[in-house]
């Protein structure tokens, strides 16, 4: 499969190259249950691992906003369907192999609803219980973001 290239839209900031790299990772709660999508083979970074809904904070945008949008955009899941948005504590994640630190802006959202439509970027979802992650190849740091979210669960 093709990887993808990224193209900054007007605003965007382009962390390709960039050491450091702010990043957002939603952890999706409904219920008594947390989503993990396994992120597409054409994505650039961590192919095939397992992972909540993440994103690079590349614009003006708020946390709440970015973790709304991101929602929205890779799950399908509206505005009117988010129940409250939680943000954790921020932590740096290394990643050698990317030659990149990411600053990690943990989020919970939690979804009045579990039904959901994937964008491109995962090629499967489950929804499962938190203490279930484990069994899973989780992105570096996933296990972090979710301890920081933990309270909320």
């Amino acid at each position: 499969m093709k990887k993808i290239i990224f193209k900054p839209k007007r605003g965007q900031i382009d962390f390709t190259n960039a050491r450091w790299a702010p990043v957002i990772n939603c952890v999706v709660k409904h219920k008594d249950k947390i989503l993990i999508v396994k992120r597409s083979a054409a994505l650039r970074l961590y192919p095939g691992y397992w992972n909540g809904i993440s994103g690079f904070l590349d614009d003006k945008r708020t946390l709440e906003q970015k973790a709304r949008d991101e929602v929205r955009e890779e799950l399908g899941i509206p505005a009117k369907a988010i129940k409250k948005v939680r943000v954790g504590a921020i932590f740096h994640q290394n990643a050698p192999k990317y030659k990149k630190t990411w600053i990690v802006h943990p989020v919970l959202v939690e979804a009045a609803t579990d039904k959901i439509r994937l964008d491109w970027e995962a090629a499967e979802y489950r929804w499962i219980r938190p203490n279930e992650a484990g069994h899973f190849k989780l992105l570096p740091g996933f296990d972090t973001v979710l301890k920081k979210v933990a309270r909320w669960l």
